[in-house]
C-alpha cells in the first residue's frame, strides 16, 4: 500500500541539470513542450497504449480552417502533437514579411485549443527529423497533399504507421485571408 513504481522516463523527467539533462523552460503544465520533455510524456501514454497523432505548420494566422482541421486530426489519436515551424523556417518558406505573428504567440493560441495537447517548435524547413524522432502513429496532413508527397510518409509507415489526409475547410488559407486584408486595407484610406 502507498507504494508506485516509477519508470525510468519520470525519473529522467525529474532528473537535475547534474544529470545532464535541461530543465524545461515551458511553464508546468504547459502544452508548449520543448522537444525533450515531449518525449517523456508520449512514452508515457504509450506504457498506457495510447496512439500519438501528429500534425505540422506554420499557422501563421490561426483561422476556422485551422481550427477545424485540427479538431479532426484529434480524433486520429489519443493525443495530438502540432509541430509549429519557428520564425525563421517560416521566412525561409513564406518570404520576407512573413510570419506575421511570432512563433512565441502562435504556439499560444495552438495550446490554447482544447484539441491540441502539445505543440513542439521546429527550426528545420520540414518537419523529417520531428516526425523521425517522435514516430507517430499516424501523421496528418490537409487534402491538399496526395499521400505521398507527405513528408515524412515512408518513415512513419516504416515501423507500421499511417498516413491521413484530412480536407480542408474550404475558403479559407492564410495566403488568400491575407491578400484580401492587404486589398481591403488598401480601399481604406487613412485608416492604419
Amino acid at each position: 500500500m502507498g507504494v508506485v513504481p516509477i519508470s525510468w522516463p519520470q525519473i529522467m523527467a525529474e532528473a537535475s541539470p547534474k544529470c545532464g539533462r535541461k530543465r524545461s523552460s515551458a511553464a508546468p503544465g504547459s502544452k508548449i513542450r520543448p522537444l525533450d520533455d515531449l518525449l517523456v510524456d508520449l512514452a508515457r501514454r504509450r506504457q498506457k497504449g495510447q496512439k500519438v497523432a501528429f500534425t505540422n505548420g506554420c499557422f501563421d494566422v490561426l483561422h476556422p480552417g485551422h481550427v477545424a482541421f485540427l479538431q479532426a486530426a484529434r480524433q486520429y489519436g489519443d493525443c495530438l502533437v502540432v509541430g509549429l515551424n519557428s520564425d525563421r523556417s517560416v521566412q525561409q518558406l513564406k518570404g520576407p514579411g512573413r510570419p506575421i505573428i511570432p512563433q512565441e504567440d502562435r504556439a499560444a493560441m495552438l495550446a490554447a485549443l482544447e484539441c491540441v495537447d502539445y505543440v513542439v517548435l521546429f527550426d528545420q524547413l520540414t518537419p523529417a527529423e520531428l516526425i523521425r524522432t517522435i514516430r507517430p502513429d499516424v501523421l496528418i496532413k490537409g487534402s491538399d497533399y496526395q499521400p505521398q508527397q507527405v513528408v515524412g510518409r515512408e518513415v512513419v509507415e516504416s515501423y507500421g504507421g499511417r498516413v491521413v489526409c484530412l480536407p480542408l475547410k474550404a475558403g479559407y488559407s492564410t495566403t488568400c485571408l491575407l491578400a484580401r486584408t492587404y486589398a481591403t486595407e488598401a480601399a481604406i484610406p487613412g485608416d492604419r
